[in-house]
C-alpha cells in the first residue's frame, strides 16, 4: 500500500495555555512543578511491590459528560472518580471531539504540539487538559481529595467531526487509524501526565491497540517497561474487526496477525489483540464473566476468555447513589425516600401531565431508557403488540436502529393515550423517567452489566429484566423484580402480565419498592475490587 501523506500539524482548539503550578489555598490540593497534583499525608492506597506510589491512567473512547453513547462513558467517569476519592492519582485521556471543543472553550494546552507516527503518517498532536477547578465540579467529586486530571487528544483531522463513531452516512470508515492514533498518542504522553509505575486501564475494542503498543513498540523504554496493564471489556459485541492489510496500518508486524493475538477468522480484531497483550482483563459483571468463557456467550472470543485464566475477572460497575437519589434530585417533581415514598406518586403526575397520557393512578406506567437496539430486546416487544392493549402505560426513551424506533412510533400512533416515544435523550428526562416510572423493561438479548437497573431501583422502580449478565445479578425475583430466563416472545409476555398483577396488590408492591430503595450500588465496593486486582498485575511483574 502505498504511504498516504502525512497529516497537517493539529491546529489549537483554545487559546487558554495552562496556569502556572499555583500554591494551594485551603481546602485545596497543591500541584507540583509539572501541573500534577501532589497527594496529601497519609498511607498510599496503591504502592508497587517496592513501595513506590502507583498512578493509574485510563484510555476511553468516551468520557462522560463530554462525549458520551451508553455506559462506557459515565462508568470510566465514576470510577476514576472514586479511585481519585479513594487517594489514588488518577488521569483519563480522552479524544478532544468537535463536541468537547464547542461545549468546553476553556481547555488548558499542555507543552507544544508534537508529532505521532503511526505506520506510514505522521500526524499532529496537541494535548489539552481540564481545568482543576472544572473537573472537581464536571467529574461530580465528593470530598477533598484532589480530582482526576483529565487530559484530551487533539487532531482535527481525525476527531473533528459530526459524531463520536461515524455520522449520517454510517460508520467513519477510518475508525481504526482513528483509535490508533489515539493510542500511540497516549505511549508519547504518558511520561508527561503520570509518574511510573503505573497501571494503564484501557476501555473496549478502541483502546486496546495500546496495551499492544506498549509491548512491542515500547519494550525497550524503561519508563514504559514500568507500566502494567488492565482492559475493561465493557461490550464484547464490539470488537473493532477489519481487514487484514489493518495491520500494517495501524503499525504492527504481520507476524502478530496469528490465532493466539490478532487474527480472527481472517479478520482483524483489535480487542483479541488487546485480550492478548493485556496483563489482566476484566468485564462489568460477575455473571457476564462467566457468560464471556462460554462459546454461546463469548462472542467468538471465549477460548480467549478462557486463556486469561484468574486474569479475566468480572467486577460489577456501580452508580452514583449521591446523583442518583430520589431525596436529593431537582430535576423531580417531588423529592421522596425508602421511609416515605408516598410523593413518588406526585412524580408519576408530572409525568403524565408532561406527556400528555391520561392521569390514573390505578395503572402501571412501564418505561424504557436505552439505546434503541436489538441488544436491549426490542424485538420481543414489538412481537407482543397485544400487551399495548393491556391497562398500563408505556414510555419509551432513547434513539437508535431506524426499524425499532418506527416500530414504536407506529404502537403509539395506534395507542396515544397509553403510548409515548421519545427519541431526544436527555439526562434530565431520565430522572423523571426513574421517579415517575413503576416498571423499568430491560428485556435484554444480552447486557454486560446494566446501570438502569440499579438507578431504577434506587428510585422504586420495579426492573423487569432477562437473567443475563449483570442484570442476573442485580436483580432479584419477586423480590426487587421481575425475572425471565428465555429470550422468548411468550416469557417475556408471561413478566409483563406478572407486573401488571403484582401492581394491584399495593403493599406486596410497596414491600418490592422498599426492597429495592435499600440496595447499595456505590462503587465504592467496586473500586476496592479494582485496586485488588491492580495489587495482584502489580505482584506478578
Amino acid at each position: 500500500m502505498a504511504p498516504r501523506k502525512p497529516a497537517p500539524a493539529a491546529q489549537p482548539a483554545v487559546a487558554q495555555k495552562a496556569k502556572p503550578p499555583a500554591r494551594a489555598s485551603s481546602g485545596q490540593a497543591a500541584r507540583g512543578a509539572d501541573g500534577r497534583f501532589l497527594r496529601r499525608g497519609g498511607a498510599d492506597p496503591l504502592l508497587s511491590t517496592d513501595r513506590r506510589a502507583v498512578s493509574v491512567v485510563h484510555l476511553s473512547a468516551e468520557l462522560a459528560p463530554f462525549a458520551r453513547t451508553g455506559g462506557l462513558g459515565e462508568v470510566v467517569s465514576s470510577l476514576a472518580a472514586y479511585q481519585a476519592a479513594a487517594g489514588l492519582n488518577v488521569s483519563i485521556v480522552v479524544p478532544l471531539y468537535r463536541q468537547i471543543r464547542e461545549r468546553f472553550a476553556n481547555l488548558e494546552l499542555v507543552d507544544d504540539p508534537f508529532v505521532v507516527q503511526v505506520a506510514f503518517q505522521n500526524h499532529g498532536c496537541q494535548l489539552y487538559r481540564l481545568p482543576a477547578a472544572d473537573a472537581v465540579e464536571i467529574i461530580a467529586m465528593r470530598g477533598t481529595a484532589p480530582p482526576p486530571s483529565v487530559y484530551f487528544v487533539d487532531n482535527r483531522e481525525l476527531f473533528d467531526r459530526p459524531g463520536i463513531y461515524g455520522d449520517a452516512g454510517g460508520t467513519y470508515a477510518d475508525s481504526a487509524q482513528r483509535y490508533a492514533f489515539l493510542c500511540a498518542a497516549l505511549m508519547r504522553i504518558l511520561p508527561r501526565i503520570a509518574r511510573a509505575p503505573l497501571i494503564l486501564h484501557a476501555h473496549d475494542w478502541h483502546a486496546a491497540l495500546a496495551p499492544a503498543y506498549l509491548r512491542t513498540w515500547y519494550a525497550n523504554s524503561d519508563f514504559h517497561r514500568d507500566v502494567s496493564t488492565v482492559l475493561t471489556v465493557h461490550n464484547a459485541g464490539y470488537q473493532g474487526h477489519y481487514p487484514p492489510e489493518t495491520m500494517a496500518e495501524v503499525g504492527l508486524p504481520g507476524a502478530l496477525y496469528n490465532y493466539a493475538q490478532f487474527e480472527w477468522y481472517g479478520r482483524v480484531n483489535l480487542l483479541k489483540g488487546g485480550i492478548a497483550f493485556s496483563d489482566a482483563v476484566t468485564t462489568v459483571s460477575m455473571t457476564h464473566a462467566d457468560e464471556l468463557r462460554t462459546a454461546e456467550g463469548g462472542f467468538g472470543l471465549h477460548e480467549n476468555f478462557l486463556l486469561k485464566g484468574d486474569r479475566f475477572v468480572g467486577i460489577l460497575n456501580g452508580i452514583d447513589q449521591t446523583r442518583w437519589d430520589p431525596n436529593r434530585d431537582p430535576a423531580i417533581a417531588a423529592p421522596y425516600s425508602r421511609e416515605d415514598v408516598s410523593d413518588k406518586a406526585i412524580c408519576r403526575l408530572a409525568l403524565q401531565r408532561q406527556l400528555g397520557l391520561a392521569e390514573r393512578p390505578d395503572v402501571p406506567i412501564f418505561v424504557m431508557t436505552a439505546r434503541l437496539v436489538q441488544q436491549k430486546g426490542l424485538d420481543l416487544i414489538l412481537e407482543n403488540p397485544w400487551i399495548f392493549n393491556a391497562d398500563a402505560q408505556w414510555i419509551f426513551l432513547g434513539t437508535g436502529d431506524r426499524r425499532y424506533v418506527e416500530g414504536l412510533r407506529a404502537l403509539a400512533a395506534r395507542h396515544p393515550d397509553r403510548v409515548h416515544v421519545d427519541t431526544n435523550f436527555t439526562d434530565e428526562m431520565e430522572h423523571r423517567l426513574m421517579a415517575g416510572g413503576d416498571v423499568l423493561l430491560m428485556p435484554c438479548r444480552y447486557e454486560p452489566c446494566g446501570l438502569t437497573q440499579m438507578r431504577a431501583q434506587r428510585y422504586g422502580t420495579v426492573p423487569l429484566v432477562r437473567r443475563v449478565g449483570g442484570l442476573a445479578d442485580t436483580v432479584h425475583d419477586g423480590v426487587t423484580g421481575f425475572v425471565f430466563n428465555e429470550f422468548t416472545a411468550a416469557a417475556f409476555a408471561e413478566a409483563i402480565a406478572r407486573a401488571i398483577v403484582a401492581y394491584r396488590d399495593r403493599d406486596a408492591w410497596y414491600r418490592m419498592m422498599r426492597d429495592g430503595m435499600a440496595r447499595d450500588f456505590g462503587w465504592e465496593r467496586s473500586e476496592e475490587r479494582y485496586r485488588d486486582l491492580y495489587r495482584t498485575v502489580l505482584s506478578a511483574r
